[in-house]
């Protein structure tokens, strides 16, 4: 999200929920299976009704506006890329036949450190208007995310590209700047790094309209044209969007032949429409765990459905470390954000408001990842413990006065908020960490940002406290770079300002190096140093929380951050018989 000169789509602004009933849409259709083969004829069947939680900018999965990640993994329904990685977080081909392979053809190293990787693309690919997907398609979309003027031409693995070549229709090559370790895993969870774009429809308009004109297209929302399981048929500003299954999608025809997304952000909402069979899935970021464990009590009695529980979004407390813009200067004192760090009472949170299904964490990398315990041996814990605080804090210069908290030489007190967007879960959770800072000697109190304020990236890079944040795992978003600044139009994720050489060359490090050994080393390294220095306070995992009615297979329960979204195989997802 960020203040753009460019315009946006009407629909950015509106966010309202969907009170009427859905309809069905009646029919059968036939599932061609990717790369040929017998059609599977399917049952007629009612449109698949799921709940979101806000209006969707735009349906590119790489998009040129900027927001929420939370809005992000239903772009999965529009769009297909060259990989995707499953619930386990595994990298698996999607549009290209295989992945490129490191010291072969299709992934060479050259001397001076540059690279080329080769993508063959399965036969038969079309658009969602039935023009054949070509590599140019690959080649135009390069062109497109490396305008300067777009926003996108720094991001990752753009800013790396040095060329994108289609020697044949079929056939994609892109040429490294430098070493890229990610570039057979172009997706990462559900931030795309790279799509193609359909060069017939959007030629035209790049060569001749200005960059404001460009983004504010109906074909990035209303008129997409992309390569995913569903077509968009229509879209209803603020309230739904409707779409059909695309014979041409290349894992197969979805074998539920409409879905209707229904923007339905309030949590009560979403579960009263599923009960009474409205809505048939919710989506991320709707409910929380209490919410769910409510539905399992509820389903049964309403002719059965499943909650999934996912421990895949990360909830960190950032710091800001601007010093023209935090509310107290204690908080640029390591020593004094390390003690805010023990006065953090995850494991109650995790208790309290996921009943056990969240996941705690003291680093970015999640507790989940196979090669975990190369992290934990290194890092700094910060584990709940009010002596520690004390301790950190007397060494700091500060002593409890008389009303218990802490206060400096100044006799003032270390006052600060805790801010999070608005919203019941939300909320909560802030809520449970300020009483427990509180308890703990620090003078802190909540801060709720409306969510008209908080989808402006200059209001979140500018709160004076700590910040509550949901994503942000990747250890790119706290590099120097990622500082959001007026220069960038406040693009970038590293809200509070941090910026740490050592952090950036480690980060350097492990973007360049190709050995999964020692990128594991590197990925140690920024853990550690964010444990020392705390510009950020990993808190947990939150369990998304999905749930599903009874007539409905298929969706499932993801273990690690980097799943490409709710939406999994949604092609196989179907009808109870």
């Amino acid at each position: 999200m960020k203040p753009n000169a460019f315009a946006t789509p009407a629909v950015l602004l509106v966010l309202l929920p969907l009170l009427a009933c859905t309809a069905s849409g009646p029919g059968s259709a036939g599932r061609q299976p990717a790369g040929g083969g017998q059609a599977e004829q399917s049952e007629p069947q009612r449109t698949l009704v799921i709940a979101l939680r806000g209006e969707l900018p735009s349906l590119a999965a790489k998009h040129l506006v900027d927001f929420s990640g939370a809005l992000d993994p239903p772009l999965f329904l529009f769009n297909a890329m060259l990989d995707y990685e499953d619930e386990k977080g595994v990298t698996q081909p999607m549009l290209a036949e295989a992945l490129p392979a490191l010291n072969t053809e299709t992934w060479k190293v050259f001397p001076d450190g540059r690279m080329e990787t080769s993508y063959h693309l399965k036969p038969n690919l079309t658009w969602h208007d039935g023009t054949p997907l070509s590599a140019d398609d690959f080649v135009f979309a390069w062109r497109v995310y490396a305008s300067p003027q777009l926003g996108a031409a720094t991001t990752p693995p753009i800013g790396l590209m040095e060329e994108v070549r289609a020697p044949d229709p079929r056939t994609v090559v892109i040429r490294w700047r430098e070493p890229y370790p990610e570039a057979a895993a172009l997706t990462d969870g559900t931030t795309v790094g790279f799509q193609a774009l359909p060069e017939h429809v959007l030629q035209e308009p790049f060569a001749n309209l200005d960059p404001e004109a460009f983004i504010a297209m109906p074909f990035w929302t209303s008129e997409y044209v992309g390569l995913g399981p569903y077509r968009v048929e229509s879209i209803e500003p603020g309230s739904s969007i409707s779409a059909g299954a695309f014979d041409g999608y290349v894992f197969g025809r979805p074998k539920i032949d409409r879905i209707e997304l229904r923007i339905i952000p309030d949590p009560q909402t979403a579960v009263a429409n599923l009960l009474s069979g409205e809505i048939h899935f919710i989506s991320d970021f709707i409910l929380s765990v209490t919410d769910g464990q409510t539905l399992e009590q509820q389903l049964p009695e309403r002719g059965g459905g499943t909650v999934l529980y996912s421990p895949v979004s990360l909830r960190a407390a950032v710091v800001q470390l601007r010093p023209d813009v935090v509310e107290t200067p204690a908080l640029l004192d390591v020593q004094v954000r390390s003690a805010i760090a023990f006065g953090l009472d995850v494991t109650s949170a995790v208790e309290v408001l996921a009943a056990g299904k969240s996941l705690p964490t003291q680093t970015l990398t999640s507790p989940r990842e196979a090669y975990y315990s190369e992290i934990e041996k290194v890092i700094r814990k910060h584990d709940f413990d009010p002596r520690a605080v004390q301790q950190l804090m007397e060494q700091a210069g500060y002593a409890r006065g008389a009303d218990g908290f802490f206060v400096g030489r100044d006799g003032e007190n270390v006052r600060f908020s805790v801010a999070t967007s608005a919203g019941t879960k939300n909320e909560s959770e802030a809520s449970n960490y300020v009483d427990s800072l509180r308890k703990s000697g620090f003078d802190a109190s909540q801060r709720v940002v409306p969510a008209a304020q908080i989808r402006d990236p200059q209001t979140r890079a500018l709160l004076p406290g700590l910040q509550i944040r949901g994503g942000g795992y990747q250890h790119v978003n706290y590099t120097s770079e990622q500082i959001p600044r007026p220069e960038n139009r406040w693009r970038g994720n590293n809200r509070g300002g941090w910026s740490s050489r050592a952090y950036d060359a480690a980060f350097d490090a492990y973007s360049t190096t190709l050995d999964r050994d020692e990128r594991i080393k590197h990925v140690a390294e920024m853990d550690k140093i964010i444990s020392e220095e705390v510009p950020v306070i990993p808190l947990m995992y939150n369990a998304e929380t999905n749930a599903l009615v009874g007539a409905l297979v298929g969706p499932v329960a993801r273990q690690t951050p980097s799943t490409s979204g709710t939406f999994l195989h949604i092609h196989e997802w179907k009808w109870r018989s």
